[in-house]
């Protein structure tokens, strides 16, 4: 069956692909990992601080992601990041409480983070990687090779640890700009979060060397999108989304 698939893959027969749950299987065990290795703040102000945050994002969302029991954890190192994983995971690293200044610039990287969830940009870089990497694959498995495992461990790398691409992260921070505010965090901080990022990063590679954009051309995008999200951003305070997670 392999070898007959193999054989018609250059005809079009169907390359196997990972479902979303898959891929929450595999940063669910990631996420334990990390857990359990890393040191976690117990510091319970900061726990507090970033819970309100995380939790006033997530209060945003709709099914199936509002649905999701997420798992929040603050891990103790000098990292100026955070990320969200498929399956409602999040993790925040206490060194980008010196970078992100305030509440609503922590709303907008949280904000971001989870857009990579609800937009399944992992899901969609692992699933590229496959089909253009299947045939490979399928030749390996026909001689016997531990593809499997390989095909596991491809989605752990390529949709969980590696980094997203520019296109990816662009549609992360529209997205995640719209959670943010609807959560009641300022929109205008966002920008004053990439200056932050970008006095942080002195040295950063020039765009064209990174898969992310640069803090520029970030902040330039983020400016285009303030004029529709201070309105957005005013109703929702009219609604009474008005938090108050400090610091």
């Amino acid at each position: 069956m392999i070898g007959a698939c193999m054989v018609l893959a250059l005809a079009g027969c169907s390359l196997p692909l990972v479902s979303e749950q898959e891929i929450a299987i595999q940063a669910g065990e990631q996420f334990e990992k990390m857990s359990a290795e890393l040191t976690t703040s117990e510091d319970t102000e900061v726990r507090r601080y970033v819970l309100c945050v995380a939790n006033a994002i997530i209060a945003t969302l709709q099914p199936p992601y509002s649905e999701l029991e997420w798992d929040i954890e603050i891990f103790s190192a000098d990292v100026a990041n955070a990320f969200a994983m498929p399956g409602g995971k999040i993790g925040v690293y206490t060194g980008l409480l010196k970078v992100a200044e305030n509440q609503d610039q922590l709303g907008a990287v949280l904000g971001h983070e989870v857009a990579h969830v609800t937009e399944q940009h992992s899901l969609e870089r692992v699933n590229r990687t496959l089909t253009t990497q299947g045939i490979a694959t399928l030749g390996s498995v026909a001689l016997g090779g531990g593809a499997a495992g390989e095909v596991v461990q491809g989605v752990a790398q390529y949709g969980i640890l590696l980094p997203y691409g520019r296109g990816q992260e662009s549609e992360a921070d529209i997205v995640g700009l719209g959670y943010m505010v609807d959560a009641g965090f300022d929109p205008r901080q966002s920008v004053q979060l990439w200056r932050n990022m970008a006095a942080n990063n002195e040295g950063a590679p020039p765009e064209f060397m990174s898969t992310h954009p640069s803090s520029d051309s970030r902040i330039d995008d983020l400016i285009r999108q303030l004029p529709a999200n201070l309105i957005r951003y005013n109703s929702a305070k009219a609604a009474g989304q008005r938090p108050d997670c400090g610091p």
